[in-house]
C-alpha cells in the first residue's frame, strides 16, 4: 500500500470515527425515564404568548415532537388526536411541539389534521435538543410531577397508545 493510500484510509477512518462518536454521544443524551422533563417556554404555534411544560404541572402530558414535512408525523397525528379526544381534560393532554419547521406550514398541517390539542413552536430545535431527540416524530409521556415515564423515538400508533400509554393513566378519566 502506498503512503498516499494509507493516508487516505486513515482520513476516512478518522471521519467515520468522528461520526460514530457524534451519534453515540447524541444518543446518550436522550432524556431517560425518571428524569425531569425540560420546561423551556416556547411560543404558541397559533401566536398569542408562550407556554412551557411547567404550565401543565399536575397533569399527565404526552409531549409529541413533530414537523409538517415529516411523513411519519402525518401518519401518527390522527391517532394522537383521537387519544386526545378520548382522554383529554383537566388531568391529561397531548402537547404537540412543532420543531424546525415553518410556522405557516405547521399551521396548515394542524388545520388539515384537525389538531385540537395545544401546539407550541420550537423553531430552531433547542427544546428538542434538551430532550435529546434525534429526529421527528418523538414522544415523551410526562407525569404530573414533571418526570418522564415513557420515551418513544419514532412513530406512535393507536395500538401503542392503547397498550403502553393508557395503562399508565388509570385515573385520568374524570
Amino acid at each position: 500500500m502506498s503512503a498516499r493510500s494509507f493516508i487516505a484510509v486513515l482520513a476516512v477512518l478518522a471521519i467515520v470515527g468522528l461520526l460514530v462518536f457524534g451519534l453515540a454521544s447524541k444518543g446518550s443524551s436522550r432524556l431517560a425515564v425518571g428524569e425531569a422533563a425540560p420546561n423551556a417556554p416556547m411560543p404558541r404555534l397559533e401566536g398569542g404568548g408562550s407556554e412551557s411544560l411547567a404550565d401543565y404541572r399536575g397533569r399527565w402530558v404526552l409531549v409529541n415532537f413533530w414537523a409538517s414535512w415529516c411523513p411519519p408525523c402525518r401518519a401518527e397525528t390522527p391517532a394522537l388526536e383521537e387519544f386526545q379526544q378520548r382522554h383529554g381534560g383537566p388531568r391529561f393532554t397531548v402537547l404537540g411541539i412543532d420543531t424546525q419547521d415553518l410556522t405557516d406550514d405547521a399551521l396548515g398541517f394542524a388545520e388539515k389534521f384537525g389538531v385540537s390539542y395545544p401546539l407550541l413552536r420550537d423553531g430552531n430545535g433547542d427544546v428538542a435538543d434538551e430532550y435529546g431527540t434525534t429526529g421527528v416524530p418523538e414522544t415523551f409521556l410526562v407525569d404530573p410531577a414533571g418526570k418522564v415515564r415513557l420515551a418513544v423515538p419514532g412513530t406512535v400508533d393507536e395500538e401503542y397508545l392503547r397498550d403502553e400509554v393508557e395503562p399508565l393513566l388509570p385515573k385520568v378519566r374524570s
